[in-house]
């Protein structure tokens, strides 16, 4: 009989837009997989979690549809994009985005992410820079909030190919290598938050079967529609400045850059591969390429 999972006091919901692919990227290679692989993630307290079911009813209504299950936000117009994103940045959310442009990356090869226990090492490696930021957050919040850390509940979209055997076998290994469930004094960014984390609270969902991935689903494609003219036309990024109010920023610099949006891997690169002023508009808006609150710590390889 299995056993009950524990008590958890906050939830967070993870899905991308664009897709992992680094054989062939775009614009290097015509043809290839997108440019950029965005991630984010919706954070809310646990007793949110009823709610949500309510939020996308109403997000649904606002837009003359009865149909939740098929609330995708690349498939919508304009106008419909922009109810959705002032609707959840005035909810009771965190959001964090991870933004990677891949050229870099076009037909990279390492060793050590052989080691890791995945068969998409890459987006492994981004969900885990993205939640070294959501546990973060979490271990401070709760500790604030109740004077001791407090669980959360992970819940993936199984659209970013990570399967349930392979992401519990991944934070495992990086268990293994990283505190081990000590509570840190300070959290250096390479690790995770493990007080906050616990593997019996750790899911892969299908997108249509839960309405809270509706949540990051609609961060990561109107930041991916900000910094993408390969694969949704024109980039636009007025739908990611109106999730502005829901932007976790830095607890010690009050700045969104590096924390709630996450540039991966820097700005030079940008610079190198002359990304277009027009997609790097939403980097601007959210206080790049200025001087981040993480500056002298150097973001560790993939493994």
């Amino acid at each position: 009989m299995a056993s009950k999972p524990p008590d958890y006091n906050y939830v967070a919901y993870i899905d991308e837009s664009g897709d992992p692919g680094l054989t062939k990227v775009k614009p290097r290679t015509p043809g290839g997989s997108s440019e950029w692989l965005v991630i984010s993630a919706a954070v809310i307290p646990a007793e949110c979690e009823p709610e949500v079911q309510t939020w996308v009813a109403e997000m649904m209504k606002a837009m003359n549809s009865h149909q939740l299950r098929d609330l995708h936000f690349q498939k919508l117009r304009p106008d419909k994009k922009s109810l959705l994103c002032s609707y959840l940045a005035q909810r009771r959310v965190k959001l964090f985005t991870l933004i990677s442009n891949k050229q870099n990356m076009e037909g990279y090869h390492n060793p050590r992410a052989a080691k890791v226990p995945s068969n998409n090492w890459f987006y492994c490696w981004l969900t885990r820079v993205l939640l070294e930021r959501v546990t973060g957050f979490v271990l401070a919040a709760s500790i604030k909030r109740y004077n001791e850390p407090r669980l959360l509940k992970l819940e993936y979209s199984e659209r970013g190919g990570l399967s349930y055997s392979q992401m519990h076998a991944y934070y495992e290994w990086l268990k293994i290598k990283g505190a081990g469930g000590a509570v840190p004094q300070f959290l250096p960014w390479g690790d995770l938050a493990w007080p906050v984390l616990h593997q019996d609270l750790m899911y892969v969902y299908n997108h249509k079967e839960r309405d809270g991935l509706k949540l990051p689903d609609i961060a990561a494609s109107a930041f991916f529609k900000a910094v993408d003219v390969h694969d949704t036309g024109a980039c636009d990024a007025s739908f990611a400045k109106l999730l502005a109010p829901a932007i976790a920023r830095s607890p010690d610099s009050n700045m969104a850059c590096g924390y709630g949006v996450k540039l991966m891997p820097n700005w030079k690169t940008l610079d190198r591969f002359a990304v277009p002023e027009e997609q790097r508009a939403i980097l601007r808006f959210y206080g790049y390429p200025g001087k981040q609150w993480w500056q002298k710590v150097v973001d560790p390889g993939p493994v």
